[in-house]
């Protein structure tokens, strides 16, 4: 039976702690596979920015390390929470290390991927058909809406903060 929400899948958090996501029914997510040796790790600071400033109008931004592009996360969990908290002061729900590709990939990635939310996702690419499939670098977002819903994806070379994806996150705050 295939899902019909995010709130259908279970995370590990990076401290080892099991995560239902139901737990996050009423809420818009920003869900971000992650990496700290990635020429896009300073989207880290607009994250967080986010979470600092969406946090308390139901926004939450959840982070997923991978090593499956360049093997730019290959430190462990306790490495990657220092790294994290001593480069950029995150303080949004981390998981841990997971893959978002190929066999091994979460459930929760093959959902998020199978979604089409109208949104145009991969502004520099046009080819939306193959690249809805696979996620395309580290850092791609998905924004999911208060139903566990997608209600946008976005391109790793997409600010968090850019207004396009501000505008998705606002939308869905107002639902």
């Amino acid at each position: 039976m295939a899902a019909d929400s995010v709130h259908e899948f279970k995370a590990k958090s990076i401290d080892g702690k099991e995560v239902d996501l139901k737990e996050y029914k009423g809420k818009v997510l920003l869900i971000v596979n992650v990496a700290s040796e990635c020429g896009l790790t300073p989207q880290y600071e607009q994250l967080q920015a986010l979470h600092e400033k969406y946090g308390d109008k139901g926004l939450v931004v959840i982070g997923f390390p991978c090593n499956q592009f360049g093997g730019q996360e290959p430190g462990s969990e306790k490495e990657i929470v220092k790294f994290c908290s001593d480069n950029y002061k995150v303080t949004f729900p981390m998981m841990s290390k997971i893959e978002v590709n190929g066999d091994g990939q979460t459930a929760l990635y093959k959902y998020l991927k199978s979604q089409d939310p109208g949104f145009d996702y991969l502004k520099e690419d046009k080819d939306r058909a193959t690249k809805k499939e696979k996620i395309s670098w580290n850092f791609e977002k998905f924004v999911v809406g208060k139903d566990g819903k997608v209600a946008g994806r976005i391109s790793p070379r997409t600010s968090p903060d850019d207004a396009d994806v501000l505008a998705v996150i606002d939308a869905e705050l107002k639902k």
